[in-house]
């Protein structure tokens, strides 16, 4: 794949000159990071420093995150399956983290989903009783076996998504993401990503651009790995330390380990910190510098693809600190990434229907997904409910009805081209 000529760095410039520097530390409150003078003279600005291109593979090396062996054992906790011995349950989906994300090496998307549901009545969005959207599909006892009934009336499918090049995503500052949805907003067109402030469970109290998950319900990988640990293998750690109840099921009785599982947090600091050694997933370098891949490359733009699947986005400088527990590391700092995703919430018509950490605006609003390594992967949206890119792509409607009739409006020669290239991520 060729370096992509779309380079977005600290900030768009949506609305006015913005810098390319980026403010030392983040906001740590609801309110948005502040976006500063390119004149200013500040002796606080972290300068726009020389950007590389983010390492990318399938091959389980680090990115230079932790070293080889700290990788190695963090995979392997990733890849361990769980007991009941060790806390598995009493509601779980997995056995192991890599159940559901591998293929073709450990940490990527695979064809396994999960279950949400809830209800939606006069206007208003419901979760089961319990608290939470997830209706876990496995138990360890058969009397405990969580069942959707006809109250619930909103239910639709995730696919388990790519962890791999996520410690970079993690590295994105806010306000890169906030321009992103300025850049967008000020087109006055229908595309319009919306930015939600999530918890970083880690930092109680604090609040970051959410960028992981379907509904951006997690702005820090620790975060993440807490809260899947518990809802997907019912393992409970120190973020995350009451079991899940899903649809209003109780199985304390059947739960014979304490509270949390994870005690020391060991295994979701683990997790958390493989997850962010990964590389970045690596486009099929051959296609890609295919006549048809390029020429469909300029298609992709051409109709408006990348007005959210963006195509380059750069890390925030190394030393930054994004959150009270979060100073970006060299191995990901003034990275170059090719995510093809402005990790904004965006209604393009395939109704999730489900709301979490944003407000109920967010009710049909899904992430964006990003395509790299959309190559591995047979099942494609976020529900998997279209097995062709064409498909994919003639589902979309709402925000992106326009890019679609203009795709639609392609001589087959030049959809043929598009596709090409979308094969080649």
């Amino acid at each position: 794949m060729k370096i992509r000529k779309k380079l977005i760095l600290i900030t768009l410039g949506a609305t006015s000159v913005m810098s390319t520097f980026v403010l030392a530390d983040e906001s740590f409150n609801n309110s948005l990071p502040v976006v500063v003078d390119s004149t200013s003279s500040s002796t606080e600005l972290t300068p726009a420093a020389k950007f590389v291109e983010a390492l990318t593979g399938f091959d389980n090396i680090t990115n230079g995150y932790i070293s080889q062996d700290d990788f190695n054992t963090g995979k392997a906790l990733f890849e361990k399956r769980k007991s009941v011995g060790d806390g598995l349950g009493p509601f779980y989906n997995a056995e192991s983290c890599s159940d559901c994300h591998q293929g073709p090496v450990t940490g990527a998307g695979s064809q396994v989903s999960v279950l949400r549901a809830g209800s939606f009545n006069d206007g208003v969005f419901t979760p089961p009783p319990g608290g939470g959207s997830l209706v876990t599909d496995r138990t360890i006892d058969a009397n405990l076996q969580v069942h959707i009934d006809d109250s619930l009336n909103v239910r639709t499918l995730r696919m388990s998504t790519n962890a791999l090049g996520d410690g970079f995503v993690e590295a994105i500052a806010d306000q890169t993401l906030l321009d992103i949805a300025a850049s967008q907003a000020a087109t006055r067109g229908a595309i319009k990503g919306q930015a939600i402030l999530v918890p970083i469970l880690e930092a109680p109290g604090k609040t970051r651009v959410g960028r992981f998950g379907t509904k951006d319900q997690h702005a820090s990988l620790l975060s993440f790995s807490g809260d899947a640990s518990r809802n997907e293998l019912g393992i409970t750690n120190a973020l995350v330390s009451t079991e899940s109840t899903p649809n209003g099921v109780d199985g304390s009785q059947f739960d014979a380990v304490a509270e949390p599982e994870d005690i020391d947090s060991s295994f979701i600091n683990s997790i958390a910190d493989f997850m962010r050694a990964t590389k970045a997933p690596e486009p099929d370098h051959d296609l890609a510098n295919t006549p048809d891949a390029i020429a469909g490359e300029a298609l992709f733009d051409k109709v408006g693809c990348d007005s959210c699947h963006v195509e380059t986005i750069t890390t925030a400088p190394t030393g930054t600190v994004l959150s009270p527990t979060f100073k970006v590391p060299e191995a990901l700092g003034n990275k170059i990434i090719h995510p093809f995703s402005d990790f904004l919430l965006h209604d393009v018509g395939t109704n999730d229907g489900i709301v979490q950490n944003g407000g109920a605006e967010t009710r049909n609003k899904v992430r964006t997904s990003p395509l790299w390594g959309l190559r591995t992967h047979t099942r494609l949206l976020h529900d998997g409910s279209a097995l062709t890119l064409d498909e994919a792509i003639r589902a979309h409607s709402g925000e992106a009805s326009q890019v679609v009739k203009k795709y639609k409006a392609l001589s087959d020669n030049d959809e043929a081209k598009l596709l090409s290239f979308l094969k080649s991520l």
